[in-house]
């Protein structure tokens, strides 16, 4: 992804500020109130939002409350549960922003402790779930590191504007392990299998089936290829494969000429003969 240069610049700038400041913070064991403070500030300078008009604080949600929340055009697009900078972050305070995204409808939610950045992806599934899709150190940023700035910039306000966090995070799905397992045993793939190792050994007979099965025992781990997140990944190929299916189908349907009835052949017309034709033989007669 291409940053910027003027985001670029800030993000460099904010990082070198922002990384002597937490590192105080974190040995002070500062409160989580005082670090709602530093990570009001970060959303400020460091991402790009309006302080006044893009972060609202307690955000109340159903009686419960989340730290902050941005809001750009009236809104809300990231909630943020911030803990205190020493406290280590604890699965059951996913299981609590999530709570209060998905009773707001919010897709993206922010756990973080000033130092630790944690971005997960709400899954409107029964039961709700959470994935998560990027991480952020700041206190092992390298502000010349091409890679920890893109990390930045997808919680940025600039970036979000672009949606590039939901590109990173569909990007993550299609590289995911469980995908790619299923990728490698659909039919497709065999096919392409079998080629060439029938290119590799003409006179073997092969069968799909064969390959699949030396997949399963000896080349794919079990936790790729059963369980949920196997079906689930296995159900989005098929859906895809239909999808693309349906649009080829389309396209062919569109192409070919459209026949709405069999037209038949006109009565040939006999040619018409001249008058003086006509004289000179009935004369002749």
């Amino acid at each position: 992804m291409n940053i910027p240069s003027r985001v670029e610049t800030r993000l460099v700038n904010m990082v070198k500020r922002f990384t002597p400041i937490l590192s105080s913070a974190k040995a002070r064991d500062v409160n989580e109130s005082d670090t709602v403070i530093i990570v009001t500030d970060i959303l400020s300078e460091l991402f790009g939002y309006d302080k006044y008009a893009e972060i609202t604080s307690e955000h109340s949600i159903r009686g419960t409350w989340c730290d902050l929340a941005t809001k750009l055009e009236g809104k809300i697009e990231l909630l943020i549960e911030v803990k205190a900078i020493g406290l280590e972050l604890k699965d059951s305070y996913v299981k609590q922003a999530v709570d209060y995204a998905a009773n707001k409808g919010v897709e993206w939610v922010v756990l973080t402790n000033g130092t630790n950045w944690r971005i997960y992806k709400v899954q409107f599934s029964k039961p709700i779930d959470a994935e998560l899709v990027c991480e952020i150190d700041f206190l092992t940023l390298d502000h010349k590191n091409d890679s920890h700035l893109q990390q930045l910039y997808t919680i940025s306000k600039e970036g979000w504007g672009k949606k590039v966090l939901s590109d990173l995070h569909e990007q993550r799905q299609a590289l995911s392990k469980f995908v790619i397992a299923a990728v490698t045993m659909s039919d497709t793939v065999l096919d392409v299998m079998r080629r060439e190792l029938k290119r590799l050994c003409p006179d073997v007979k092969i069968q799909n089936e064969q390959i699949l099965e030396v997949l399963l025992l000896d080349v794919l781990k079990r936790e790729v290829v059963e369980g949920e997140k196997a079906e689930e990944a296995k159900k989005k190929l098929t859906k895809a494969a239909a999808r693309s299916s349906r649009a080829k189908s389309e396209k062919s349907e569109e192409a070919s000429p459209i026949t709405t009835a069999t037209i038949a052949s006109p009565t040939p017309v006999l040619p018409e003969v001249p008058p003086q034709a006509t004289t000179q033989t009935q004369a002749t007669a």
